[in-house]
């Protein structure tokens, strides 16, 4: 009896070794998959974004009233084309998929796509400050809290880009008597 209580009292004792050393390494995995998942949001919606910064350019030069307005578009076009293929390499660099457009960017392209010539350019630029601002926290925080190397290096380079594209929209906002207090507020 006494061989049976000794050998139960180990079997006891090494499973409990192996559930000590287990939940560690299972927090650690865990906190890698979090902090993994902050990046992966971070190149999804960032490329995201730049698509449809890049589709709705697009239709400011084709439905823009104002010089300002088409003027921005195009600009935007240009540079948002190479920051989306600097984003993709990233993206396939680090083993995420490839940009595709999100639900609620694809709504936000289709509600300006069907829109009017008349009021595009307020709403437009509107949404331009309100969009540049959501692209600038993103890349802030990306740069500060990144855990994939690449991808922090990338936000931390793009960074100035997208804070000056935020401003220029703010200027062309003003410029087309566009009200940016409700898209600056997150409100659309």
């Amino acid at each position: 009896m006494g061989i049976r209580f000794l050998a139960s009292a180990a079997a006891a004792a090494l499973l409990l070794h192996t559930l000590a050393t287990v939940t560690p390494a299972t927090a650690q995995t865990a906190a890698q998959h979090t902090a993994l998942a902050s990046d992966s949001n971070f190149i999804q919606t960032t490329m995201s974004l730049g698509l449809l910064h890049v589709k709705l350019a697009k239709l400011a030069q084709q439905k823009g009233s104002s010089e300002v307005v088409r003027d921005f578009g195009k600009q935007i076009l240009t540079d948002y084309s190479k920051i989306n293929e600097q984003l993709a390499a990233a993206a396939k660099q680090a083993a995420y998929p490839h940009p595709v457009l999100l639900r609620q960017h694809q709504q936000t392209f289709d509600r300006f796509n069907t829109m009017g010539r008349s009021s595009f350019d307020q709403d437009y630029m509107a949404e331009m400050v309100s969009r540049h601002g959501e692209t600038a926290a993103l890349f802030v925080a990306e740069a500060k809290g990144g855990k994939v190397q690449s991808l922090k290096q990338l936000a931390t380079t793009l960074l100035p880009d997208v804070q000056r594209y935020q401003s220029l929209a703010a200027q062309a906002a003003g410029s087309v008597g566009a009200d940016v207090t409700a898209s600056a507020s997150g409100e659309r």
